[in-house]
């Protein structure tokens, strides 16, 4: 068995006796995996991203990485780590290049290197744009390419994709799944975006008021959301759930012209639709809500 890359054992921390931030958080990131860690805004996503990467040093508890303790290996594990923890810090007024070339001076590696990451982020023949011109996209991949400069094994980031627009997300995303697929980097990725994580994570975990809900597979997660809503536009949703709850017991009004059904799966939809329309009542629309979010977002409530 592949010793996880990272790993958490009954890892707590607070800023005071009476404000735990993490509670006995136990956590394995596989190697060659793309890790989401997800919950809402002060889950305590941030402060991990902290301790893992020894900006905060104070905690209960044991954090491991490559298979030794992170206290033993500290400062030395840092060439084989990449992070990027908040907001990208850019030099705005240097090119692409110059802020890389700041990176390979602090850090003695080879400015060869800087083309090559430039390529591998989708920045090639931009490097000699000003920082300040890139778009937000732009600025994200940049500051991904400066944590690629000493060829790390783990990539750390906080939020990558919070702020960007549909296209940067989606750039971003991509370059991730491209790391990941071609240079076999293990990503550990914190996010508060469901839809986002689901698109390139392998394995997920849930934090929630400093405590761990959930970890595992996407595919795990999945099948904790088995049940699937339906949500149906009609007129006068109350009188007309009336006529299917004999059949469906496992519904609501939403409001005036919209009932919801649950369902115990995708494929009992049709039957669904062919009861309400035996039953006479009328079809605007028929939209699958989606299982897994309602289910991140009842246990994150």
């Amino acid at each position: 068995m592949i010793e996880p890359i990272i790993e958490l054992k009954n890892l707590s921390f607070s800023y005071s006796k009476n404000q735990p931030i993490l509670k006995n958080i136990n956590l394995n990131v596989p190697q060659g995996s793309i890790y989401g860690f997800l919950g809402p805004n002060g889950a305590g996503k941030s402060t991990t991203m902290q301790l893992l990467t020894d900006i905060l040093q104070d905690h209960d508890g044991d954090i491991k990485m490559f298979g030794k303790s992170l206290k033993e290996q500290t400062p030395q594990i840092f060439t084989k780590i990449g992070a990027l923890v908040e907001s990208p810090a850019l030099y705005l007024h240097l090119t692409g290049y110059e802020n890389l070339k700041c990176i390979t001076t602090l850090k003695s590696i080879d400015q060869k290197r800087i083309p090559e990451v430039l390529k591998l982020v989708g920045l090639e023949g931009k490097g000699d744009l000003k920082a300040k011109k890139y778009s937000l996209g732009m600025k994200q991949r940049l500051a991904i390419a400066m944590t690629l400069l000493g060829d790390p094994e783990l990539l750390l980031l906080d939020e990558p994709v919070n702020g960007l627009d549909p296209s940067g997300i989606t750039e971003v995303r991509e370059l991730l799944v491209k790391l990941n697929k071609e240079l076999g980097l293990t990503i550990f990725i914190s996010s508060h975006l469901l839809s986002e994580i689901e698109k390139m994570c392998t394995h997920v975990g849930i934090i929630h008021h400093g405590e761990l809900k959930f970890e595992g597979t996407m595919g795990q997660l999945a099948q904790r959301s088995s049940k699937h809503q339906i949500t149906i536009h009609t007129v006068n949703a109350a009188q007309q759930l009336l006529l299917i709850q004999e059949k469906y017991k496992h519904s609501k009004v939403i409001n005036e012209n919209q009932f919801q059904v649950t369902l115990n799966s995708k494929e009992e939809t049709p039957q669904l639709a062919q009861y309400a329309i035996e039953k006479g009542v009328p079809l605007y629309q028929i939209k699958a809500e989606d299982g897994l979010e309602n289910w991140f977002l009842s246990l994150t409530k």
